[in-house]
């Protein structure tokens, strides 16, 4: 038999950006599991371990992706009274 050769679509959004929403779709994923009644607590424990883990790196993500937003929007010839703030991500 022949395999296939076919590729995944793409979808123009860089492997980056597809890497951090595949990893929150996990962390997603992976609080459904520990909400479940009937997991064991063994198994629940490893998902909050890998949830713990995946929040911190996306976290450190975010951090990263708002000082890049940061410096696009406060452009080093703009007038430091005309600088643009950033609210979406100011908690």
């Amino acid at each position: 038999m022949a395999k296939s050769s076919a590729k995944p679509a793409k979808t123009g959004a860089p492997d980056s950006v597809k890497n951090f929403e595949q990893r929150l779709e996990r962390l997603e994923f992976l609080g459904e599991q520990i909400r479940k009644t009937d997991i064991p607590l063994d198994e629940a424990l490893r998902a909050f371990e890998e949830g713990i883990k995946l929040a911190k790196n996306l976290e450190k993500d975010l951090d990263k992706i708002e000082s890049r937003i940061e410096i696009l929007m406060n452009d080093a010839d703009a007038p430091a009274d005309e600088s643009v703030e950033l609210e979406l991500f100011e908690a």
